[in-house]
């Protein structure tokens, strides 16, 4: 299989792990879900050395590994109180086998959104120079708009590069600074791009 096709085999195992544990703990079956999160860990370990992805690929792998930590953490607090039962007071008022149902309604939101959990970020002091740099960027923004429902258009970057470069030696200029960070967020469901100085 290619790094692609793996990351999206990741991506569903994720997924169906969420769907096998939300049986497990609604008591539809009796034994936790360890084949499929052994097939997760075994692919989050295979490509944990960053160097064998690109880019674009290195984004989507680390959205991936965050959703499934965010999970990982609620599904060992409920395993916990399955296991030792309730033994304070305010566990009476949690969600299913423990869990808060707004924590768990957040978790199921961000596995579904795909949302830009952590800032991808590249520096640039000059956009001709920084060439391979600002193609990250760009390649990251169309990966995440993709994922976000947003119009994507591939063949932009020449004017995306312009964009940068024009951004950059404003941002220099005002600030006197050697470099600007550029760096994708989610605002409101959107992917934005932000810009600020570096020294």
């Amino acid at each position: 299989m290619t790094v692609d096709e793996d990351l999206n085999a990741l991506e569903q195992n994720v997924r169906r792990l969420k769907i096998e544990y939300d049986i497990f703990f609604g008591g539809g079956s009796k034994k936790p879900p360890a084949d499929t999160e052994w097939r997760v860990q075994n692919l989050i370990k295979k490509y944990s050395d960053s160097s064998k992805l690109s880019f674009p690929q290195r984004f989507k792998y680390n959205g991936i590994v965050q959703r499934y930590a965010l999970f990982s953490d609620l599904w060992r607090q409920k395993m916990k109180i399955k296991e030792e039962g309730y033994r304070r007071p305010q566990d009476a008022v949690l969600g299913i086998q423990g869990m808060r149902r707004e924590e768990e309604r957040a978790a199921a939101a961000a596995l579904e959104a795909g949302a830009v959990e952590e800032p991808f970020k590249i520096h640039c002091s000059d956009a001709e120079a920084d060439h391979a740099a600002v193609k990250s960027l760009f390649d990251a923004m169309m990966e995440a708009r993709k994922k976000a429902g947003q119009p994507v258009d591939p063949n932009s970057f020449d004017s995306f590069k312009a964009f940068v470069k024009k951004k950059t030696e404003q941002i220099r200029s005002e600030h006197n600074c050697l470099g600007v960070e550029f760096s994708l967020v989610m605002q409101d469901g959107q992917v934005r791009l932000k810009a600020k100085a570096k020294t």
